[in-house]
């Protein structure tokens, strides 16, 4: 199946359809949350089967948010489509100390999926620029800074460009109470997603890392 496959929502009996409109007329749609997530068997998996964390904890949210319906709709042209599969837009750290976008397509095969995303960073490395994503894309937008143990974020946002990509972050990994915790913080489009659905994107992605 094409990836980019989608299905045209019909709002005027869609369940989210005042959820929609409300927010939908608002300049900032977009809301956030960051919770703690325990990754003590991710990071001792990863590392016992030779694999990047960042890469091992991607897979696990990108699944993640692929099983949640609200995840996978996105606004294009003010119609809502309902995406078969959400791919991942993360960011790669380059070798001179900026970054750029990378595009990584999901796969269930999770080897796969390591296969082609370890060559997409190798070549945004490689790269100049930031080639970023157009909007409406079947995306999420990730982010890792595992230099800072933050407890909020916010994003930059162009308010002339209609955008409902959720936006993923990670950040460092601590020691509390001989556990592994990681930050995350999830921002979505408040007229697709509430706060019951990343409640859900929250458990599912737990329930992966522990897996």
């Amino acid at each position: 199946m094409d990836q980019s496959d989608k299905t045209l929502i019909d709002i005027s009996n869609w369940k989210r359809k005042d959820h929609f409109n409300f927010f939908s007329a608002f300049e900032e749609p977009f809301y956030g949350m960051t919770v703690k997530v325990d990754c003590t068997i991710a990071y001792q998996q990863a590392k016992k089967n030779n694999v990047s964390f960042f890469l091992y904890y991607l897979y696990r949210a990108l699944k993640a948010a692929n099983s949640i319906e609200n995840f996978r709709y996105r606004i294009i042209n003010n119609n809502v489509y309902l995406y078969d599969t959400i791919n991942a837009s993360p960011t790669v750290n380059k070798p001179d100390g900026t970054f750029g976008f990378s595009y990584m397509s999901f796969y269930e095969d999770e080897n796969l999926f390591y296969d082609f995303a370890k060559q997409e960073i190798e070549r945004v490395r490689m790269s100049s620029g930031l080639d970023p994503a157009l909007s409406g894309e079947n995306v999420i937008h990730f982010s890792a800074i595992p230099w800072v143990d933050f407890s909020s974020l916010s994003h930059a946002r162009s308010f002339s460009h209609s955008d409902s990509c959720p936006k993923i972050s990670f950040g460092k990994i601590t020691e509390e109470n001989s556990l592994k915790k990681m930050p995350v913080a999830v921002h979505a489009h408040h007229g697709l997603v509430d706060g019951y659905h990343i409640g859900l994107f929250i458990e599912r992605f737990q329930e992966l890392l522990n897996n």
